[in-house]
């Protein structure tokens, strides 16, 4: 089912997903790549000769352990960077997805039912989504789209079980659940209920493109 490439109207709601994960997972990850270059350098120190007293194996796994933790810095810290930019739009003509990359669109026409779910993370965090649910079949290839894609039960009579959904950064909820009654056509809104503990899921790798 194609779906239209346009820009949200100005009045649109605009909510910065990507933002709070940058500012969050950044400066972790450069601590890590800090740790590995001092690994780089305690190795080359050894390498060259320069080191000051005895050469333990500890000290050795110890600068490889660094090595390691700075490759988890590069390995979290690059997708970190790249979605900094990452944002919803919700407007009059539907949902916009933008990764930093890409933007796509999910019109309200291309849909049965739009509704807010929750599980609990942990004793005081929750996590949100909106599901999106089609009222036909959806393109789950889609560049910018496919990481959404659920198959599960359906949460309504009558809709399926293949959906689109849309995490929510804890705090953005209310913005996002407004955003999505004030444009919505009416008869879209499911409510909101509560899921199962880790619900969001993750998105099934065999769906991204060019595989």
């Amino acid at each position: 089912m194609p779906l239209p490439q346009n820009s949200p109207a100005p009045d649109a709601t605009v909510v910065r997903t990507g933002r709070r994960g940058a500012l969050t997972a950044l400066p972790i990850c450069l601590i890590l790549v800090a740790l590995g270059l001092a690994g780089v350098v305690g190795l080359v120190m050894l390498a060259t000769g320069t080191t000051k007293g005895e050469v333990t194996a500890p000290g050795v796994a110890g600068l490889v352990m660094m090595l390691v933790f700075g490759a988890l810095g590069v390995l979290f810290g690059i997708p970190a960077w790249h979605g900094r930019r990452a944002a919803v739009m919700v407007g009059r003509a539907g949902v916009w997805l933008d990764n930093g990359r890409a933007r796509q669109i999910i019109p309200w026409d291309v849909l049965a039912g739009v509704g807010m779910q929750w599980s609990q993370f942990g004793r005081r965090v929750k996590q949100y989504s909106i599901e999106l649910c089609p009222s036909g079949p959806i393109d789950d290839r889609d560049p910018v789209l496919w990481a959404l894609v659920r198959d599960e039960e359906p949460i309504g009579p009558g809709l399926p079980r293949l959906r689109y959904r849309l995490p929510v950064p804890p705090g953005s909820q209310e913005q996002v659940t407004a955003a999505v009654r004030r444009y919505a056509p009416p008869h879209l809104w499911l409510g909101e209920a509560q899921r199962e503990p880790g619900h969001l899921g993750r998105p099934d790798p065999s769906r991204r493109p060019g595989r």
